[in-house]
């Protein structure tokens, strides 16, 4: 069998994903245009949203099941009027309801939001890619399967109306949301529409950020190439979330072996060396690149992944 070459990209990127494709589909095109074949992604959007998908690129790929980006921000347009399958506009209508008054009312959209913010327990769509007995719910969904998931807890922390509007006869309001890992907007908005004693559905979604990942960092796909990622790198370090230590020469030699280094680094109260708290991932760096996640077990980093090539975007 014959060996992998090395990739020559190793890095995390921001794609600002189209409407109309799967988060598979961005995999491939990214593929394409950077020539690698090590590529893959952290968040799933589906095919009717678009925004912040992070990409991994070679052996930044190791990092995507590390990236849980807690928070994720929406602009999400939400039509009353009808539910749906899928809670989304691609659904078959399931349920109607006549338009009030009250719906073109900011006061009265404001007070529903704000009635949403907060930990919440919330039932996922059907046609949602959470595994039942191994096998994706969308496609029990599709079989024609009843499928009835449990809730699950999330949090909404801002939930903002942006504008009300009247497209084919339905309001439509535009609303901003700040949620937790695990919200799905979709659910969210068919529950707006059941509070509102409405229906609803979501007829436009986009991520605007993806933990601390924003849409201004995010190139488009039919704009990539090489050049063009290595200068839109993520910071790996920053986007894990954990704290950073910077290797010497001797340490570097010492990491790219597996071996151990003293757990302590720069920047710790009067310049003092600080330790790595027990447990708490590391991101050891050198050059600009991340060279491997360690944990501390005493007066020790002990590796947990280490990046022979380095992963490029870190901060210097």
């Amino acid at each position: 069998m014959a060996k992998r070459k090395p990739s020559e990209l190793n890095l995390l990127l921001a794609v600002d994903k189209p409407v109309g494709i799967t988060s598979h589909d961005v995999v491939s095109k990214v593929r394409r245009a950077l020539g690698e074949r090590r590529v893959g992604h952290a968040g799933t959007l589906d095919p009717l949203a678009s925004g912040v998908m992070i990409v991994g690129v070679g052996q930044a790929t190791r990092l995507l099941g590390r990236v849980t980006l807690d928070r994720k921000r929406y602009l999400a347009r939400i039509t009353f009027g009808a539910e749906t399958t899928t809670d989304d506009a691609e659904g078959e209508v399931t349920r109607t309801a006549p338009a009030t008054d009250d719906l073109s009312s900011r006061l009265f959209a404001s007070s529903i939001l704000k009635d949403f913010l907060g930990e919440q327990e919330q039932v996922p769509p059907a046609y949602s890619a959470i595994s039942i007995d191994g096998v994706r719910s969308y496609k029990r969904a599709r079989a024609g399967e009843d499928v009835d998931l449990p809730a699950r807890t999330i949090e909404v922390y801002a939930a903002d109306l942006v504008a009300i509007d009247e497209v084919d006869g339905h309001v439509v309001w535009t609303a901003s949301f700040d949620v937790s890992k695990g919200t799905y907007i979709r659910s969210l908005a068919r529950d707006i529409g059941r509070a509102a004693g409405n229906a609803a559905h979501i007829s436009d979604l986009r991520r605007t950020a993806s933990g601390p990942v924003t849409a201004g960092m995010c190139l488009r796909i039919e704009d990539l190439s090489c050049e063009g990622a290595r200068a839109a790198a993520l910071d790996p370090a920053v986007v894990l979330g954990m704290p950073v230590r910077t290797l010497s020469d001797a340490e570097l030699a010492a990491v790219l072996n597996g071996r151990a280094i003293p757990n302590h680094f720069a920047g710790g109260s009067l310049g003092r060396p600080t330790d790595v708290p027990i447990d708490t991932p590391c991101a050891l760096t050198y050059g600009g690149q991340l060279r491997a996640i360690a944990s501390s077990e005493g007066d020790n980093l002990r590796m947990e992944t280490v990046f022979p090539q380095g992963i490029e975007g870190v901060a210097q």
